[in-house]
């Protein structure tokens, strides 16, 4: 029995990685106004940043149609699985698993097709396509690829800080009031995932300290399986990555670029770190 793995591209999966595991990904939809970019196939993510560095404003984000992951859920059967597990943003900022999950009912008769809510964003999301796409490598079942798939979401987590929470509270994930204090006196802010949303973790008076914060977390969490480092081209990326070698071997960790779909509302210079603690 072959499974495939199809996730979204708010994954951040970057591009050697996607061929390498062999996944498909359904890219999200950005906005620039009236104008619609499919995210990785009509707009890089560099080219992202190029255009947010000429543009007074971030664009919008829209989730994949149901019919696009239909599409990619009929390509997989036709190519040869015999089902799918779909890894998905996390459902509770993204309408993107609601979308593959009628899909996946469209084609339940030609295919069965797993949808998992990863709880995450970004390479949060993307360790645990990674995680699930070893175990297809291996032979594994369905049932299988997605228990595994499943036990990541409860293991994956995902903290991040920014320059400021202002591009979160305009595109509505964080609540106007943790915006201010997190502008107050120039904090810093640092966030987590929590139960698949956006919550405050901390307000460090310095970028500097902001750093040290999220690898103190790391530090809290040993042992951990899969460290990954994802940014928004963040001027101070090789200092950062220095502090995680600290904990971990840095030639370990995965790094990768902060993708449109999270980058627009996180802005430049974002820092995430995500990783699972062992089991």
């Amino acid at each position: 029995m072959r499974t495939h793995i199809v996730t979204d591209s708010g994954c951040d999966l970057p591009d050697h990685l996607v061929q390498e595991l062999g996944v498909t990904v359904v890219p999200m939809t950005l906005r620039f106004g009236d104008e619609e970019l499919l995210s990785g196939v009509e707009l890089s993510t560099s080219g992202f940043w190029e255009r947010c560095a000429q543009s007074p404003t971030l664009p919008e984000t829209a989730a994949p149609s149901p019919g696009a992951f239909q599409a990619a859920f009929q390509a997989a059967g036709e190519g040869g699985a015999d089902g799918v597990v779909c890894v998905c943003m996390s459902g509770a900022l993204s309408a993107t698993q609601e979308a593959a999950r009628v899909a996946a009912e469209a084609v339940s008769e030609q295919l069965p097709v797993r949808v998992v809510d990863s709880r995450s964003i970004s390479m949060g999301e993307g360790l645990i396509v990674i995680g699930a796409s070893r175990t297809t490598a291996e032979g594994g079942s369905l049932d299988e690829v997605a228990s595994v798939a499943q036990d990541l979401v409860s293991r994956t987590r995902f903290y991040g800080t920014m320059a400021t929470l202002e591009y979160l509270r305009r595109g509505g994930r964080i609540g106007a009031a943790a915006a201010v204090f997190g502008s107050l006196l120039s904090f810093k802010p640092v966030i987590v995932l929590s139960d698949g949303a956006v919550q405050a973790e901390s307000r460090q008076r310095t970028r500097a300290r902001s750093l040290h914060y999220l690898v103190d977390k790391l530090r809290h969490h040993l042992p951990v399986e899969q460290v990954a480092v994802v940014h928004g081209q963040a001027g101070d990326l090789d200092e950062f990555l220095d502090l995680v070698g600290q904990v971990v071997p840095r030639d370990s960790v995965l790094v990768a670029d902060l993708g449109p779909t999270i980058g627009t509302h996180s802005g430049p210079g974002s820092i995430g770190l995500t990783f699972q603690v062992a089991p």
